[in-house]
């Protein structure tokens, strides 16, 4: 059985990879992409945690395929965003979404 700490490790490595694309990017699709492996990183906690805590309950996994339908409508969303952002501007660049003001 592999130990908790590795499962927390990735998470951990997730997350931080998640934060530092969203800072570091200014695409948008590339800062949606962050965003989902710092929710990604959660769900994997809900799973660890439930897995080792509770084995026998459920709760932790309900929680995370929760978790996976409200990001994917999240995505859905954002995505329906970003294409009227670049068919207004023909670019999806951070800095030139304020040009839209007006």
């Amino acid at each position: 059985m592999i130990a908790i700490e590795l499962y927390l490790a990735v998470s951990l490595l997730m997350f931080f990879i998640g934060i530092y694309g969203f800072i570091a990017r200014k695409n948008l699709i590339a800062i949606l992409i962050s965003i989902e492996l710092m929710l990604n990183a959660a769900e994997i906690n809900f799973s660890v945690f439930n897995r080792y805590l509770y084995p026998q309950g459920m709760e932790g996994m309900f929680f995370t395929l929760f978790g996976i339908a409200i990001t994917a409508a999240e995505t859905a969303v954002a995505i329906a965003i970003i294409i009227n952002i670049y068919r207004n501007l023909h670019n999806v660049d951070v800095r030139h979404i304020d040009s839209m003001k007006g």
